[in-house]
């Protein structure tokens, strides 16, 4: 399988909401599925949410590699080189 550097390189930060999609929970929304940012410990919604905020998360802060935060999977995905890990 392919990597990238980011994909190695990355962290593996506390979640800031465990509970829930940091903005979601905030604005009283729902969620599919959540992504856990592995820089800062974001944790946002996927794109098959209304909202999308891992992918608006990456967008505004640059933070390459997100993790799944479902239960069961433990894939990555790095927004810059499109390549799952």
């Amino acid at each position: 399988m392919s990597t990238c550097d980011h994909l190695t390189q990355a962290q593996n930060p506390a979640p800031r909401t465990p509970e829930g999609c940091e903005e979601c929970l905030a604005i009283g929304s729902r969620w599919v599925h959540l992504r856990r940012c592995l820089s800062c410990g974001h944790i946002g919604c996927c794109d098959s949410s209304p909202n999308k905020h891992a992918s608006a998360h990456f967008a505004q802060e640059g933070h390459p590699v997100v993790a799944s935060f479902e239960p069961g999977e433990s894939w990555r995905w790095c927004y810059i080189d499109d390549i799952l890990g």
